[in-house]
């Protein structure tokens, strides 16, 4: 009994410290897109904005959070167990070498050809110059500054990335509440008062990344492990990561790949299109972030250790609490976004440029993204059990069938809207990216069942009919006492928050309060033996 709680306590500690640091960066992200709200709205300079930020930040969730960091962690937690000290210190110089070389090179390419990626990522910019002029120009002087993000970013990641495997999580987890500061003070103070306030984003954007790079250093030079970089394109560890970073590259980049491709379909559509799916994405996010990435960030980690152990039986029941803990918390939250996107987005959002207009285009996305709340939180951590052990040519076959699966349906269901003459066709594309989210869950999880490091038994039976049965209630409840959206536009902020506050604090309580009924304790989810 000691060993499993042992085991438990120490994931769900590390888990909520995590996901607490996680919470303020995204407190402070909310605060951040209020500010982009309020100011700018939709206008054409935040969708510029969005398409300029959006693309270094989706090379880097993919290229450095996504594949490297997966493909990194497992060997290093290898040389951890298993190496000295010195063919440890060693990986790290050299990776830190050649990973630099590579991003830095990749950095200036990107640079040089803005222009070009604009018109790839965004062509419906180029195409509506006569209509829309501004919107091009200025996402192309935008990205030659938020490019170089990428660089900062990715070697933000690789130091985060030695700490975790260190089993230190908090700093990394609340670095990029600098990127929110930095963002904030732009957009709150100096942008309103400058003639080029896209610039100032852009440049803004630039500055934190550097920042969020030093951050990290001291603590790397508390663990001695400040890398001394040196290139190693050769060396056998460096070469073991490139070959599981390739493929898990592509693998890892589907749900990048899937916003990208949405973005490019959504710079034909009217404009503000790209800002109402941005600022639907930023409310999807929130839930994710807070849990579903602290929880996939303590759980590799662990799983790789376990593997290098070669200990199975921990290492299915930590993948076990894992799967658990992400469905008690990701469907009652996927049923909430779900009823409460009017009201969320009225208080958080509502106001200055931000229209009512931008209010009911904002809701149509957010519903159809929360239809993939649990898609996206299972993926987080049902990858992990792949790239732990290695195997980073399974989530690369499901990447791409779900990367293929989003770009289908989103042609296919923008298309519908607009021959159905619905006037919020971007809709379509938020419902394809949840479709392709959850299909990705389902192939990732078939996959691990018939490996038998999943299993389906009566107990994970009986805790999703309870699941599902409290999130009833809770829906149930909000159907009863949540207002119109009318309701909510005609009262003043002070008002909308305690309602907001009211409605999910009784949402929670409800759940919870449920499942303790049906005999719900989280002791059920206990991981089987003590985690070393």
């Amino acid at each position: 009994m000691n060993n499993q709680s042992n085991g438990s306590n120490y994931l769900l500690k590390s888990t909520t410290t995590v996901g607490f640091m996680t919470f303020l960066s995204r407190v402070m992200g909310l605060v951040r897109d209020i500010c982009f709200a309020r100011l700018f709205g939709a206008f054409p300079i935040m969708d510029a904005f969005f398409v300029a930020f959006k693309i270094p930040n989706s090379f880097r969730r993919f290229f450095a959070e996504g594949a490297f960091s997966r493909a990194f962690i497992p060997v290093l937690s290898d040389y951890e167990q298993n190496k000295s000290e010195l063919e440890t210190q060693e990986l790290i110089d050299k990776t830190s070498g050649t990973l630099g070389i590579i991003l830095f090179l990749v950095t200036l390419i990107g640079v040089l050809l803005a222009p070009l990626l604009i018109i790839i990522f965004a062509p419906g910019f180029f195409e509506q110059q006569s209509e829309v002029h501004d919107r091009y120009d200025i996402a192309v002087d935008m990205l030659r500054f938020t490019f170089p993000y990428l660089l900062f970013i990715s070697l933000t990641a690789f130091a985060g990335a030695i700490l975790n495997t260190k089993k230190h999580f908090w700093a990394t987890a609340i670095n990029p509440v600098i990127l929110n500061i930095v963002l904030i003070i732009a957009a709150g103070f100096i942008a309103p008062n400058s003639s080029n306030p896209g610039r100032i984003l852009a440049i803004a954007v630039f500055i934190a990344g550097l920042i969020q790079l030093i951050f990290l250093l001291p603590f790397l030079k508390t663990m001695n492990r400040l890398p001394r970089p040196t290139w190693g394109w050769n060396d056998e560890g460096v070469k073991r990561i490139i070959k599981l970073m390739i493929p898990s590259m592509i693998g890892s980049s589907a749900s990048q790949f899937n916003l990208l491709f949405n973005t490019l379909i959504a710079s034909f559509l009217s404009a503000g299109s790209i800002s109402w799916i941005y600022y639907s994405d930023r409310l999807l996010e929130f839930p994710v972030g807070v849990f579903g990435v602290a929880l996939s960030t303590v759980v590799l980690p662990s799983l790789a250790r376990e593997n290098a152990n070669k200990d199975l039986s921990t290492y299915k029941s930590t993948l076990d609490w894992g799967i658990k803990l992400a469905l008690i918390i990701s469907i009652p939250s996927a049923a909430g976004l779900y009823c409460l996107s009017g009201p969320l987005i009225s208080t958080i959002f509502l106001g200055g440029n931000f229209t009512n207009f931008d209010l009911d285009m904002t809701q149509y996305s957010l519903m159809a993204y929360s239809v993939g709340l649990v898609g996206l939180c299972l993926v987080l951590v049902l990858s992990p059990a792949f790239y732990s052990r290695e195997d980073t040519k399974t989530p690369l076959k499901y990447g791409l069938i779900a990367m293929s699966c989003n770009a289908f349906f989103s042609l296919l269901l923008v298309l519908l809207l607009i021959q159905f003459g619905v006037n919020y066709p971007h809709m379509g594309l938020a419902l394809a990216f949840s479709m392709a989210s959850l299909l990705n869950a389902y192939l990732l999880a078939t996959k691990l069942i018939k490996e038998k490091l999943i299993q389906i038994d009566k107990n994970l039976i009986f805790l999703v009919l309870r699941i599902l049965f409290a999130t009833l209630a809770m829906i149930v409840f909000l159907i009863a006492f949540n207002q119109e959206n009318i309701v909510w536009i005609n009262s003043s902020l002070g008002d909308r928050i305690l309602s907001l506050v009211f409605l999910i604090g009784c949402s929670v309580l409800i759940y919870f309060s449920v499942l303790f009924l049906l005999g719900f304790r989280f002791r059920e989810i206990r991981i089987k033996s003590e985690i070393k």
